[in-house]
């Protein structure tokens, strides 16, 4: 990652990308063209907080290491940028480019400002780039679509070929609403509108950052299902924001879910756990996917932070940080389909173990791992057969009295990621916390593959069938690292950590 490391390097992240100053929230225009990657996303150009709303950009090779560019596309007087997509015209649908130089199409949601004719309204326009993301040029017909609507936004833009014909897809939403909404174009320019989907499932806060993308089940092209997924804030499962996922059928017309559990506005959290999340953590929200990824593969990154408390978080001149990269499959596990996610591991391939250890009974209380397990920056790769009852786990980022607590509750079947003792948590009186997960055990073995940065812990459970993503402010000096149990009887299979 190339940025202004200079500042606050004590949370500034190795692995996970940061703009070098200022502030930072929800990924944008995600798309890989001759060769980059581009990652844009909402930024303040001016400040550490939010406000004065742009896209800024980053660009890679290989999704690990980002290299800051230029703003993209800047706020003015009549608009801020807010969240939106961008797509590669290869056909050169739009008239942007030319057949042998298609144009990249960012595709976002225009917030006008009180100075503007449209002001209130959020309405969706067009920027375009003919050198590779490089300069941009807003469009003289913007808004391209207009609802006269104060929380219509986040358009994602995908290519649609099936049954009903080859034409764009615009997946937006109607905040307050809690409704999704479909339109289609031929050259992103005019809009039809499709359908509507939702409320349905988690509704207790505004819906937002929508996706839609069809998915193989294990594997079989023969077999595929449609992913919707929307984010919503507060009313995440964790508190606050959030991301929700749907599963069914897309006709080029409607998304019909096969995965809702609850219709219409919410009533009660008391079915929460049985919607399908993206993560179970406090940290990863507006997560959204890259438009045409090689080889097929869906690749999906958040802002790993939480707007109950994401202007108050303890960093000096820079503000937020993004997700690692994920790649996201559908599988079938006990019985249903389900999404399940990987990491873009930051060590690259399999880089050989600092510290191993393999057929180690646990017995209670407290091992601590050598110095060779220490560290603020590590990979931990686990597996565990778990005492009958109690709680089993890990101890991260300890020292001085930090600790945060990754524990395995074999009666109750619970996965939970304590940041209570974490370190810094006084900076908001919502961040000290406890998340929790149902993960069942396969064979009576837990597998968990964990990243540890500077400010934050990624965990990901049961090959990615639940994901807990969470910030973490400890001090320089907790590094520290132990296996627990609270009773005998569990064993250590085998634990690998990289540095």
């Amino acid at each position: 990652m190339t940025t202004t490391t200079a500042l606050d390097c004590r949370y500034r992240p190795k692995h996970h990308y940061t703009a070098g100053r200022n502030w930072l929230n929800d990924p944008n225009g995600l798309v890989y063209a001759n060769g980059t990657y581009h990652l844009f996303y909402q930024h303040n150009p001016a400040g550490n907080d939010w406000g004065n709303m742009s896209w800024g950009h980053a660009t890679s090779t290989d999704l690990l290491h980002w290299d800051e560019q230029p703003v993209a596309i800047s706020c003015d007087g009549q608009e801020a940028i807010f969240s939106g997509s961008a797509v590669l015209d290869v056909r050169n649908t739009s008239g942007f480019g030319t057949a042998d130089n298609p144009p990249l199409v960012a595709v976002y949601t225009s917030a006008y400002s009180p100075a503007s004719q449209l002001g209130g309204r959020q309405a969706q326009s067009l920027a375009y780039s003919t050198d590779d993301g490089a300069t941009w040029t807003k469009y003289a017909g913007n808004p391209v679509l207009d609802r006269a609507s104060a929380d219509f936004r986040d358009p994602k833009v995908f290519r649609y070929d099936g049954d009903a014909g080859s034409y764009w897809v615009m997946v937006a939403v109607e905040a307050t609403d809690r409704e999704v909404v479909l339109y289609k174009s031929a050259d992103l320019k005019t809009w039809e509108y499709l359908s509507t989907f939702g409320p349905a499932n988690a509704t207790g806060g505004v819906w937002e950052c929508p996706d839609l993308f069809e998915l193989p089940v294990d594997g079989d092209a023969e077999n595929t299902k449609w992913v919707l997924v929307v984010n919503l804030s507060p009313g995440g499962i964790a508190g606050g924001s959030g991301g929700q996922y749907f599963i069914g059928t897309f006709d080029g017309v409607a998304f019909v879910s096969e995965t809702t559990v609850t219709g219409g506005l919410q009533q009660d959290d008391s079915r929460m756990a049985e919607y399908g999340w993206l993560d179970w953590g406090r940290d990863y929200y507006a997560a959204v996917s890259f438009s045409n990824a090689p080889d097929g593969r869906r690749l999906m990154i958040g802002w790993m932070s939480n707007w109950q408390y994401g202007a108050a978080t303890p960093t000096t001149g820079w503000r937020g940080a993004m997700s690692l990269v994920r790649e996201v499959r559908l599988a079938r596990r006990g019985g249903k389909v389900v999404l399940v996610q990987a990491a873009v591991d930051p060590f690259g391939g399999s880089p050989a173990a600092a510290y191993t250890l393999a057929g180690q009974p646990l017995d209670a209380g407290t091992t601590w791992l050598p110095s060779d397990a220490s560290g603020d920056v590590l990979r931990i790769d686990v597996e565990l057969e778990p005492a009958a009852a109690g709680e089993t786990g890990l101890l991260l980022r300890c020292g001085n009295g930090e600790q945060t607590v990754l524990a395995y509750d074999s009666g109750l079947g619970v996965l939970s990621l304590d940041r209570r003792a974490s370190g810094n948590t006084e900076f908001h009186e919502a961040f000290a916390s406890v998340e929790r997960v149902a993960v069942p055990l396969e064979g009576g073995r837990l597998k968990l593959e964990i990243h540890l940065d500077r400010c934050s812990v990624e965990v990901f459970a049961q090959d990615g069938l639940a994901t807990l993503t969470d910030q973490v402010f400890p001090a320089e000096s907790s590094t520290a690292v132990a296996l627990f149990a609270d009773r005998d009887g569990g064993t250590v299979v085998r634990l690998d950590v990289v540095r």
